[in-house]
């Protein structure tokens, strides 16, 4: 295990809260508990539903005011999914699971943020390490909370950690090797602005020292020159890989791969080392995944794109789409590149729901779209819809370009219940 006498410094002799009390704040109280049991803890969080089957007895604050408690602490593990947007709170307090650990560790972590990828290009660089016979952990936003596998990391371990813009926000330390594969509009609602996103993933790399590598595209090398920071271009690097042999499809995914490929050299690991293992891996689910052909209507989940940008991939990676279904909560993004690309390319049948759905719908109508449009409340009237309208070899693609939260609990739900409807899909023809 790694020596983790600079994660309990930071706590020793302070009042902690823990702000959030969702999977990341109970693995941080359970961290706590197990290694520092006499300190004093206190748990805040908006929903008193949270605290449902606490079974320690330590102060606990919900509601509306909740974020209150934050005064009578001295140091506070924020987990991400606490925006403190335009909240009147004292920030050198703040810090995370993810701020603790790459202090302790940083030089054993290969980050991984953008707006798109990172889940993808996270378990990539997993698959092949560990395919390749390397000590590797694997944690962050894939959604394993870091503190959930510190005591398997020892001092030779490679930490592949998923990092999302939420995590990033208060860190103080960037990883070793640090991978920043994009930035497109995306969780508006949490920071307030498109740059305050921006900065958040800068933090990747923000804090590196002379030994790090930032391994990025043309936008975010020229910042980290600015930064005097050491980078890899992964756009430009050229590897002896069979393109069309390897499983994940689309210039998204090269890009993709280029990036794992690079931030695996930058650690120090040969990459003819690893390079067999890219042919045996299996793209992670609701990413354009093929869920099948049901009464000769092929179905693509691609759940998981949230933004215009990720749609547009799609649909210049699955060819001949019949129906597209967007929308979904609104987070007020900008959707000119995905109305310029339809407008362009326009499909026999998009289908709209949500408010970001509405939108979308106003935008198309308002640039002369040639295509069929309708709106649908929910899943099941979109498959009723397909069942309408399709005929032999038809391809039905889900990929909404926005978040599911008005429905769903999370893009997951919203892929798997179109996988079910697939399944279950008889044509009226």
């Amino acid at each position: 295990m790694i020596n983790m006498n600079i994660i309990f410094k930071r706590f020793r002799g302070k009042r902690i809260l823990i702000l959030g009390f969702g999977r990341e704040g109970k693995s941080s109280l359970a961290f706590i508990r197990k290694f520092l049991p006499h300190a004093v803890v206190g748990i805040a969080d908006k929903n008193e539903t949270a605290f449902k089957d606490m079974s320690y007895n330590i102060p606990m604050y919900f509601g509306d005011n909740y974020l209150d408690a934050v005064n009578d602490y001295d140091l506070v593990i924020k987990t991400p999914g606490i925006s403190l947007k335009d909240k009147d709170i004292d920030l050198s307090k703040i810090t995370s699971q993810t701020d603790l650990f790459l202090e302790a560790c940083h030089d054993q972590v290969i980050g991984v943020t953008g707006t798109k990828g990172k889940s993808t290009t996270s378990s990539l660089i997993y698959h092949l390490l560990k395919e390749s016979g390397k000590d590797v952990v694997l944690a962050g936003n894939i959604g394993v909370p870091v503190f959930d596998v510190i005591e398997k990391i020892n001092n030779k371990s490679v930490v592949v950690f998923e990092l999302s813009a939420h995590q990033l926000q208060f860190i103080h330390r960037s990883p070793h090797i640090g991978i920043l594969l994009n930035v497109f509009e995306e969780h508006l609602d949490h920071f307030g602005t498109f740059d305050a996103y921006r900065d958040a993933k800068l933090n990747i790399i923000k804090n590196m020292d002379d030994n790090d590598w930032a391994v990025t595209n043309d936008e975010f090398c020229y910042e980290a020159d600015k930064m005097m920071i050491r980078s890899l271009n992964y756009q430009y690097y050229d590897f002896a890989v069979d393109w069309e042999a390897i499983p994940l499809r689309g210039e998204h995914n090269r890009l993709n791969v280029k990036a794992a490929l690079c931030a695996i050299h930058a650690y120090g690991i040969s990459v003819d080392e690893v390079l067999p293992y890219l042919y045996t891996f299996r793209p992670l689910e609701h990413r354009q995944e093929l869920v099948g052909t049901f009464q000769g209507v092929t179905f693509y989940n691609d759940s998981i794109s949230t933004i215009p940008q990720a749609t547009v991939a799609a649909l210049q990676t699955i060819k001949n789409v019949t129906f597209l279904l967007l929308g979904g909560y609104d987070r007020d993004i900008d959707y000119s590149p995905l109305i310029d690309h339809l407008k362009n390319n326009p499909l026999p049948h998009v289908l709209f729901t949500g408010k970001a759905g509405q939108r979308m719908f106003e935008l198309l109508q308002d640039a002369h779209y040639q295509g069929d449009m309708k709106n649908f409340k929910d899943l099941d009237e979109a498959f009723g819809i397909v069942k309408t309208l399709s005929k032999n070899g038809d391809v039905c693609l889900l990929s909404p370009a926005a978040a599911s939260y008005d429905q769903y609990n999370n893009f997951e739900e919203r892929g798997r219940l179109f996988k079910t409807l697939a399944h279950d899909f008889t044509s009226a023809l």
